[in-house]
């Protein structure tokens, strides 16, 4: 799962949290819930290359669109697999959730319409 190299190599904890705009404790929490396989110094201490942030950031993305961790978990063992087998499973969780995220725009949009309708009938209210 982990493996060993450089100690200079990578950025540490706090710089990668910073970079991927998210706190310390979300990329230990995604660690914790194995959707994120950092490598580690001699000394045990984690280092994050760019392809972890590019991940951090799509874990991020499907987070905020309401993805679940079940679904998250599953979606980074078939990207762990690193295999073209698995590509077909990818795409239909992905697109399961796309559905999902289409549905949300939908009701916000719905939503936003109505709070917009309200704020004109109190607009005219005022002249």
């Amino acid at each position: 799962m982990t493996t060993t190299r450089n100690e200079a190599a990578g950025l540490r904890v706090g710089e990668a949290a910073r970079e991927a705009g998210v706190s310390i404790d979300t990329l230990r929490y995604y660690e914790r819930e194995n959707l994120l396989r950092t490598e580690r110094t001699a000394s045990g201490h984690r280092r994050y290359s760019q392809g972890d942030l590019d991940w951090i950031g799509v874990l991020t993305c499907l987070r905020d669109t309401g993805m679940p961790i079940r679904r998250m978990r599953e979606f980074a063992t078939l990207v762990g697999e690193d295999d073209d087998a698995t590509i077909g499973a990818r795409i239909e969780l992905l697109d399961e959730h796309r559905t999902e995220v289409l549905r949300q725009i939908r009701e916000l949009q719905s939503n936003l319409e109505r709070v917009e309708g309200k704020l004109a009938w109190y607009r005219s209210r005022l002249g």
